[in-house]
């Protein structure tokens, strides 16, 4: 069984067990979260794809890290203009743990 959840304007494939890392969510180490816009939900080798069947399914999953991702390089440089700029980046993101997926 596996769905696709979209979160942070990303989608993901989950599986009971497996661990994403999504865009940062205010949600402590610890503890549960309950990840509802679903898009597709497949139970015994059949998809659910209909609006109405979809709003019963949840994704249930467990906060187990808060962290920074690794550092990107952003240049910027014009030629023969005498123009570059570095800066760097670090996005936060939320590990998460799929525990469940429920559909009813």
């Amino acid at each position: 069984m596996y769905a696709v959840i979209e979160s942070g304007g990303k989608q993901y494939k989950v599986e009971e067990g497996s661990r994403i890392s999504v865009e940062k969510i205010d949600v402590p180490v610890g503890d549960e979260v309950q990840l509802d816009k679903v898009l597709l939900a497949s139970k015994e080798g059949e998809a659910l794809l209909d609006k109405s069947a979809l709003e019963k399914v949840k994704v249930l999953g467990v906060v187990t890290k808060q962290d920074k991702a690794k550092k990107i390089i952003v240049f910027k440089k014009k030629r023969r203009k005498d123009y570059k700029k570095t800066r760097g980046h670090r996005q936060y993101y939320t590990q998460i743990e799929i525990k469940q997926i429920v559909i009813k």
